[in-house]
C-alpha cells in the first residue's frame, strides 16, 4: 500500500512538472498557445489566452495564422468560462482576431450571438463589455446578425453601456446600435427602450469620434415619427441647434443638419425652426462659403422647411431663391441636387415661380438634364413641370433653352418619377403649336411610344395627354403608327383609372381623324372595349362616346349598325353595307366575313357598290364542294344602281328648288323600288319573295340595292341616302324597328333671301315618304311622321 500510495505521488509530481514546463514555453510559440486554449487546467488556459492575444497583436499576418491553427473555437467556447481571468483573456484575444477579414467571415458562421450578449451585463468587467460588443460590432453589419441580435435582445443591454465609462464601450455599443437600427423593427422600438436620452448625452462627450458617431445614430433615430416626438421632448432638437451655432463645432454640422432635415419633416420641428433665429442660421450656412457636405445639408433642411406653404411665403420674403438659383450653377453635384430640390420646393408657390424664371434659372436646370446623377435629372424634371403647368411665359423659357430636345431624350430614362415628369412637362408645351412642331421634329411621338406600356398611373396619365395633343399633327399620327404605338394606346382603353381612360379616348380620337388609323385601331379591338365602355354607367363619359364615333366615322357601315343613325355629314359611297342593327356589345362582321355566310333565313345585307372589279360573289355553276372560304367570288354588276346615279344628276340635279330636288328624288326612288304602296295593302307586297329569289340567285346574303325591284322602307331610305349624297344633297338615314328607315332632311319654309332678319326663321326637318305618298314631306314629331317611323 505504502509503495503504491508513493508511486501515486511520485505521478502527480510529474504532472505538475509537465505542466509548469508547458506554462513556461506556451508563449514561445502559437502553435503550443492554440493547442494549450483545450487544456483541462484554469492557469495553462490563462496563459494560453493570454499568449494567444499576444500572438493576434503583432499584425494581421498572425490573426489569419491563429484562425488556421484553429485559435477561434476554443476561444468562442472560453468566453463563456466561469474564471473571470480565462474569459478576460479569452476576449482579448478574440477582439484582436476579430479584425481580420477572414476571422469575421469564419465567425459569422459560429453560433456566438447568445454568449456575446450574455457577456453585457453590468456585472462584467468593461474589459469584458469592450471587446463583446467589438465583436458584436463586427458582427451586426450583416443582416441576418441584425436580426439575431435584436430577436435575443440585445438591445436593452447595448443601451444600457451607452452610459459606460469606458470609451471604447460607449463607441463600440454605438456602432452596434447604429448597425441595428437598419432593421425596421429596431428602429421603431428603441426609443422606448431609453436610447434617445443615452445619446442626447454622449453628445456631450469629450471624444470627437463618440459625437459623431452619436449623430449619426441619431440622424437614424429620428427617421422614425415617434422617436422623432421624444427627441423633441426631450429638448433634442434645441441641442442640435446649439451644436449648429457654435462655430468650434463645425466638424459636427454635417451631421447635425442631417438631423434638423430629418424633424422638419413634422410640423412641430418647423415650428421650432422659427425660434431663436434657427431659421436664419440656417440661411447662413447657404452665404456663407463652407463644407460641400454642410452646404448641401443645409440646403435639404431649407427644402424641408419649403413644404409647408405658409412657410414658402415666409422664406419669398427673404428672397431665398435668389440664393439657390445662384446654387444651381455650383459644382458640386450634391449641392447642385440639393438646390434643385429647394427651388422645386419653393416652386409651388406661384409667385416663387415667377422670381425663379426672372432670375434665369430656367437654363440652369435644363443644363442639368446632360448631368450623369439620375436624382438630379429626376429632380430637374420636376421643376420644369412646375414652371411649365399653365405657365405661358415658363414654357417659352423652357423652350429657348433647348430644353424640348433634352425632354424628348429623357423619355427613355430608366426612373419612373423622371419619365412621369417628362411626359408632364412635353404635356404642358405641346399645347404651343411653335413648340408641338419642333418636338415632333425631335421624334417626341416615337419617343412616346415605350411610355405607353408603362404600368405607373401618372406616367400613363400623362403621355396619353400627350398623344392626344401631339396627334393633332398628319406626320405625327404617322410615326406613332409606324412605331407601333397604337396597340398599346387600343389596350389602355381597358384602363380602370378614370384620367388615363379620359385621356386615352382623346388620344384615339385625335388619331382616328386618318382612317388606316382608325382601321388598324379597330383591329385591335379598339372599337369592342368601347361599346363595352359606353354600355357602362360607371365608365362611359362624353370623350368615351366621342372617340367611338370618331373610329366610326371611318366606317359608316359599321355606324350604321351599331348606332342606327347617319348624320347629313356621313356621305356614304361604295362598298357601304347596311347588315341591320346589331345588338349591344356585338361585334359587326367585316363585309368579308358576311359573304363567307352560308345562305339561310337572315335579314339580308344590303350592299352600295359601283365598281365590277373585285371578285366576291360565288359563282353558280361552281362544280367544287368545299368551304364558303375557298369558293371563288364574282361581283355582279349593279348596273341599275349606275344607271340610277346617272338619271340623278342628268335630272333632279338641275331642279334650283330643294323642295323640288328632295321630292323628285323621292318619286325616283319609290319607282325604282315597287312604286307607291298603300298603307292598308303593305301586306300584299310582296317584297319578302322577291328578296329570298334574289339571295338564291346570287348565292349570298349580301344584295346589291340596285338589283331590289320590291324594297320597303329600310331599302328606299338606303337608296335615298346614297343618291341624295352623290349629288351633295344633305339628308340623315335612321333605322327603326322591324325593317323601318326613313330620311330626315332641313328644309326653310321660305327662301332664306326674302326673309327679314327680324323675321328670321330656322329651318325645319321632315321625313320624306318613300312608300305610300312618295316626296311627301312630313313634319317630324308629328303625327303622320310618326305613324311613318312606326308599324
Amino acid at each position: 500500500m505504502e509503495k503504491h500510495s508513493m508511486a501515486k505521488k511520485g505521478k502527480k509530481k510529474d504532472s505538475e512538472n509537465q505542466s509548469l514546463e508547458l506554462v513556461e514555453t506556451v508563449g514561445k510559440t502559437p502553435e503550443t498557445a492554440v493547442l494549450l486554449l483545450r487544456s483541462p487546467e484554469e492557469d495553462i488556459l490563462i496563459k494560453a489566452c493570454e499568449a494567444t492575444h499576444a500572438f493576434a497583436e503583432k499584425g494581421d499576418e498572425d490573426k489569419f495564422f491563429l484562425l488556421e491553427l484553429g485559435a477561434l473555437e476554443p476561444l468562442c467556447q472560453l468566453i463563456t468560462h466561469t474564471n473571470k481571468l480565462i474569459k478576460r483573456y479569452a476576449f482579448m484575444a478574440l477582439g484582436s482576431m476579430v479584425i481580420n477579414d477572414e476571422v469575421k467571415t469564419v465567425l459569422k458562421n459560429i453560433d456566438i450571438i447568445q454568449s456575446l450578449i450574455d457577456n453585457l451585463s453590468p456585472e462584467e468587467e468593461p474589459v469584458v463589455h469592450e471587446h463583446a460588443t467589438l465583436c458584436l460590432a463586427c458582427l451586426s453589419v450583416d443582416f441576418v446578425h441584425k436580426v439575431q441580435i435584436f430577436a435575443k435582445d440585445g438591445l436593452p443591454p447595448l443601451i444600457e453601456l451607452l452610459t459606460s465609462t469606458d470609451p471604447d464601450v460607449q463607441k463600440n455599443s454605438l456602432e452596434v446600435i447604429f448597425n441595428l437600427l437598419e432593421h425596421y423593427p429596431c428602429r421603431t422600438t428603441a426609443h422606448a427602450l431609453g436610447v434617445i436620452t443615452a445619446l442626447l448625452e454622449l453628445l456631450n462627450s469629450e471624444y470627437p469620434v463618440i459625437q459623431q458617431l452619436t449623430l449619426e445614430t441619431l440622424q437614424s433615430v429620428t427617421t422614425d415619427r415617434d422617436s422623432r416626438d421624444q427627441f423633441r421632448e426631450e429638448q433634442g432638437f434645441e441641442k442640435i441647434m446649439d451644436i449648429l451655432n457654435d462655430s468650434e463645432l463645425n466638424d459636427l454640422h454635417a451631421e447635425a443638419l442631417n438631423i434638423v432635415s430629418n424633424c422638419l419633416i413634422d410640423t412641430e420641428s418647423v415650428l421650432l425652426i422659427h425660434k431663436d433665429g434657427g431659421l436664419i442660421r440656417l440661411l447662413n450656412f447657404l452665404l456663407v462659403p463652407s463644407e460641400p457636405e454642410i452646404q448641401s445639408n443645409a440646403i435639404k433642411c431649407i427644402a424641408r422647411v419649403a413644404q409647408m406653404s405658409e412657410n414658402r411665403q415666409l422664406l419669398h420674403e427673404q428672397n431665398v431663391e435668389k440664393i439657390l438659383v445662384e446654387l444651381l450653377s455650383e459644382e458640386d453635384i450634391n449641392i447642385k441636387t440639393s438646390a434643385c430640390q429647394a427651388v422645386t420646393a419653393m416652386s409651388f408657390l406661384r409667385a416663387s415661380i415667377e422670381r425663379i424664371r426672372e432670375l434665369g434659372a430656367v437654363p440652369a436646370v435644363v443644363e442639368a438634364l446632360h448631368s450623369e446623377s439620375p436624382e438630379l435629372i429626376m429632380l430637374a424634371t420636376e421643376l420644369l413641370s412646375n414652371i411649365t403647368y399653365n405657365n405661358h411665359l415658363g414654357i417659352w423659357a423652357v423652350f429657348q433653352a433647348g430644353g424640348h430636345r433634352l425632354l424628348v431624350q429623357q423619355l427613355s430614362a430608366s426612373c419612373p418619377r423622371t419619365v412621369a415628369n417628362t411626359t408632364s412637362i412635353i404635356g404642358n408645351m405641346a399645347q404651343k403649336l411653335g413648340i408641338r412642331n419642333s418636338l415632333l421634329a425631335h421624334g417626341a411621338m416615337r419617343a412616346l411610344v415605350e411610355p405607353l406600356k408603362s404600368r405607373d398611373t401618372v406616367i400613363l396619365v400623362n403621355v396619353t395627354l400627350c398623344v392626344s395633343l401631339l396627334a393633332c399633327d398628319l406626320d405625327a399620327r404617322a410615326e406613332l403608327q409606324s412605331a407601333g404605338g397604337l396597340p398599346p394606346l387600343v389596350s389602355l382603353l381597358r384602363s380602370n383609372h378614370r384620367e388615363v381612360l379620359h385621356n386615352t379616348c382623346m388620344a384615339v380620337t385625335a388619331c382616328a381623324r386618318d382612317e388606316s388609323l382608325a382601321v388598324e385601331m379597330c383591329r385591335y379591338g379598339a372599337l369592342e372595349i368601347l361599346q363595352e365602355i359606353n354600355l357602362s354607367f360607371n365608365r362611359q363619359s362624353a370623350v368615351s362616346k366621342q372617340a367611338m364615333v370618331s373610329l366610326l366615322n371611318t366606317n359608316l357601315s359599321v355606324k350604321y349598325s351599331l348606332l342606327g343613325h347617319l348624320e347629313s355629314t356621313d356621305v356614304i359611297g361604295d362598298d357601304f353595307y347596311d347588315a341591320g342593327k346589331a345588338r349591344a356589345g356585338q361585334r359587326v362582321l367585316t363585309l368579308a366575313e358576311l359573304y363567307k355566310e352560308p345562305v339561310g333565313q337572315y335579314r339580308p345585307v344590303l350592299l352600295i357598290n359601283t365598281s365590277p372589279d373585285v371578285s366576291l360573289y360565288r359563282q353558280k355553276n361552281d362544280s367544287q364542294s368545299e368551304s364558303p372560304e375557298q369558293k371563288p367570288w364574282k361581283m355582279v354588276e349593279d348596273a341599275v344602281l349606275q344607271s340610277l346615279i346617272r338619271k340623278v344628276k342628268e335630272s333632279i340635279l338641275l331642279k334650283e328648288d330643294q323642295h323640288e330636288q328632295y321630292t323628285a328624288l323621292a318619286r325616283l326612288v319609290s319607282e325604282a323600288m315597287g312604286g307607291e304602296v298603300e298603307r292598308e295593302k303593305l301586306h300584299e307586297f310582296t317584297w319578302v319573295l322577291h328578296i329570298s329569289e334574289l339571295k338564291s340567285q346570287l348565292q349570298s346574303n349580301v344584295i346589291p340595292i340596285g338589283f331590289i325591284k320590291k324594297g320597303i322602307y329600310c331599302h328606299r331610305a338606303l337608296l335615298f341616302k346614297f343618291l341624295a349624297d352623290s349629288i351633295g344633297l344633305s339628308c340623315t338615314l335612321v333605322s327603326g324597328d322591324y325593317n323601318r328607315a326613313w330620311n330626315e332632311v332641313l328644309l326653310f319654309n321660305q327662301k332664306p333671301s326674302i326673309i327679314p332678319d327680324e323675321c328670321y326663321l330656322p329651318p325645319t326637318r321632315y321625313i320624306i315618304d318613300l312608300m305610300h305618298q312618295p316626296g311627301h314631306l312630313l313634319e317630324n314629331n308629328s303625327p303622320a311622321a310618326v305613324k311613318y317611323q312606326t308599324i
